[in-house]
């Protein structure tokens, strides 16, 4: 049965009163993710995960649970350590968690700090000038990422290399969908931005963005066919031991709607392209917690295959792709300034 958004809400709300209790410096808990953008009576797709997002009263929160399931949902629950707990000067410049807490998204506040927060940032959130902050940080993790590729050992396996392209390249949509006012979501970040840009009729721009990617040029089958290897790679991933990986529970059978079948469904409504950007993190990661224990060479091929359609697969190809984004930000920023004149729900 598919869940809709109220009631995913109330099954996170209903894990976090039950666990709180146990986890040491508890302070409250709210929702982020799609969940958090969606009206309570829109169907959650099978495809994503509820995230929760636990504050503790510490600097060093402990690693994150990851996602379970519960109640007949997904959720993926992550500690941040909040001490003290920022201001809505800070939560407003930040664009994910200002879209996180612009609504009503607190599960538990058992100091009233979480929800006075929350108010403060539904009131300025749609303000000009913390939009524009919201944008600039995600132009930094562009800027900031590519510098850190460019300091990486050129002798890192070719999935950290990769990732270390691919993400600060993604973030690119993100700077839109800030602008625009919408969710910088993170598996269908690039479909969202599609879907912005034809709104504002700039469908030229989301081709940009593609060719950025370097999948612009990519057809259905050979999507596909990635996919099916990045399977491959996922199911050996997630039979084996546990591997102490930020992401290890997301190439865990529990994430499999997410990881695997969230590729088919965007490769079932035609957006193959927009499908390209997770499949590669999906299976970067996937080679990582193969090499821990040395079974990667197998899948290693396949990777290389997807690597080489997009052009990263040699070290010169990835400073072209990372030049090429870099070369693309005072675009973006006009793009980005477009969108911010236009959009109707801006304030003053």
């Amino acid at each position: 049965m598919t869940m809709n958004a109220g009631e995913a809400r109330a099954t996170a709300a209903r894990w976090v009163a039950g666990h709180s209790p146990g986890i040491p410096g508890f302070a409250g808990a709210f929702l982020s993710g799609s969940v958090a953008w969606l009206p309570a009576d829109a169907p959650l797709s099978p495809a994503s995960d509820v995230d929760v997002m636990v504050v503790l009263s510490t600097r060093r929160p402990p690693p994150k649970p990851g996602k379970f399931h519960y109640g007949g949902a997904l959720l993926e629950v992550t500690y941040l350590g909040w001490e003290p707990v920022p201001s809505s000067e800070e939560v407003l410049g930040s664009y994910h968690l200002a879209g996180a807490l612009r609504g009503d998204t607190v599960l538990a506040d058992p100091t009233g700090a979480l929800g006075a927060l929350r108010e403060a940032v539904s009131r300025g959130y749609a303000r000009r000038k913390w939009v524009l902050r919201r944008c600039e940080e995600a132009e930094r993790r562009v800027a900031d990422g590519l510098a850190a590729l460019a300091a990486l050992d050129a002798s890192a396996p070719p999935y950290d290399r990769v990732t270390g392209w691919l993400f600060p390249t993604g973030v690119t949509t993100h700077v839109l969908l800030t602008a625009g006012l919408r969710n910088p979501t993170v598996r269908l970040r690039y479909l969202a931005a599609r879907s912005l840009l034809l709104e504002y009729g700039r469908p030229e721009v989301h081709e940009e963005l593609l060719e950025l990617l370097g999948c612009a040029h990519l057809d259905a089958e050979r999507v596909a066919r990635h996919l099916r290897t990045m399977t491959e790679a996922f199911d050996a991933a997630s039979a084996g031991p546990a591997t102490p990986y930020p992401f290890a529970s997301d190439i865990a059978e529990a994430a499999r709607p997410v990881a695997v079948g969230g590729g088919h469904d965007l490769l079932a409504r035609g957006h193959h392209r927009e499908a390209v950007f997770w499949i590669a993190a999906t299976y970067a990661r996937c080679l990582k917690i193969l090499a821990s224990d040395g079974r990667e060479a197998a899948f290693m091929p396949g990777f290389l295959d997807l690597a080489g359609d997009l052009g990263v697969e040699t070290a010169a190809g990835l400073r072209e792709r990372a030049l090429r984004v870099r070369a693309y930000l005072p675009r973006l920023r006009q793009v980005r300034d477009d969108l911010l004149a236009a959009n109707p729900d801006i304030t003053g």
